[in-house]
């Protein structure tokens, strides 16, 4: 019996794509709650696993050498755990590099410039609207983009792979990016048909209860949150 990893978490689109793959193919995990409204990610302990002070991260007691490895960056734990239980990841190398490049197209386009949208049009404690219509407008280019793929594939590389469960946390927040998925029909069935996958819905509930709604956060917790003195005095 393979030994629990332990996942480092907070429930937000980042987090879940670590939960997504991990009840996918049912590797036992420990949930380790990383409260980001708390300063929990600044903690020494954790920044020896993350050093860039962010969440998810894993620490797998059995690594590819049969000792302990910690791995951080989503998008890293995705390829690491595809490759550790070998699922999820095409066995072609076509095939790879294909889910690799829709992997580093959610990390450098899709999480960066949504995470954007989400603060601007959700969390900024002044409106402001050239950044809301900026984010907006390049939410709305990225989910163009996935339209126009998904009317070729079912999935992002044709097959559900690790792709799929780096982009589709993101997309369940559409509403407060600004989109509408009936503009994206294609995008919108390759959603729902995602949505439908019980390892999926038991994944985005995962940790749920520990989220407190940003309305109930004092101005600490925000400056934590948002980028304030701990961030930048480490």
């Amino acid at each position: 019996m393979p030994q629990s990893i332990d996942l480092y978490y907070w429930p937000t689109p980042n987090g879940k794509k670590i939960t997504i793959f991990l009840e996918e193919a049912g590797v036992p995990y420990n949930l380790v709650p990383v409260d980001i409204t708390a300063g929990d990610q600044f903690d020494e302990e954790f920044l020896r696993i993350s050093p860039n002070n962010k969440m998810p991260a894993i620490v797998d007691p059995e690594g590819p050498d049969g000792e302990p490895i910690s791995v951080f960056e989503s998008g890293a734990i995705l390829i690491y755990l595809a490759e550790k239980v070998d699922r999820f990841l095409p066995s072609s190398l076509r095939g790879r590099y294909e889910a690799l490049q829709w992997l580093m197209f959610q990390m450098g386009s899709v999480g960066p410039m949504l995470g954007q949208a989400h603060h601007f049009r959700g969390y900024a404690p002044e409106e402001i609207s050239y950044a809301i219509e900026r984010y907006t407008n390049e939410a709305a280019r990225l989910y163009g983009v996935m339209n126009k793929r998904l009317s070729e594939v079912e999935h992002f590389v044709g097959e559900y792979s690790i792709a799929d469960m780096a982009i589709y946390p993101w997309v369940a927040s559409h509403q407060r990016q600004g989109q509408r998925m009936e503009d994206f029909p294609n995008l919108k069935r390759w959603y729902e048909r995602v949505e439908e996958r019980p390892a999926v819905q038991r994944a985005m509930e995962v940790g749920e209860e520990l989220r407190r709604p940003i309305e109930d956060l004092d101005e600490e917790a925000r400056d934590v949150l948002f980028g304030g003195k701990r961030r930048t005095e480490r």
